[in-house]
């Protein structure tokens, strides 16, 4: 079963901006997610509840999952000193 994938604005805006072979990198991580939202390299970030966080190269990509809803909410997606803020 797939999952809805939601993104935040920061996120559309991010894939707006960035260029068009990471864009395509991290749409094909997004892609595996919808499928199984808890892929291998996924970690849970830190002090927060329900956030999880999957690397794409020197990026990453902060989402929630709602299994209720069967959804999935992409948060943020930048570099990593900067996603956490």
């Amino acid at each position: 079963m797939m999952f809805t994938v939601g993104y935040s604005n920061r996120s559309k805006k991010f894939l707006k901006n960035a260029d068009k072979a990471l864009v395509k990198r991290i749409t094909e991580k997004i892609e595996q997610l919808r499928e199984d939202p808890i892929i291998h390299d996924t970690k849970r970030v830190e002090g927060s509840k329900g956030l999880f966080r999957v690397r794409v190269g020197d990026y990453r990509i902060l989402y929630e999952v709602d299994y209720r809803n069967n959804l999935i909410g992409i948060i943020k997606i930048d570099k990593r000193p900067r996603v956490y803020d």
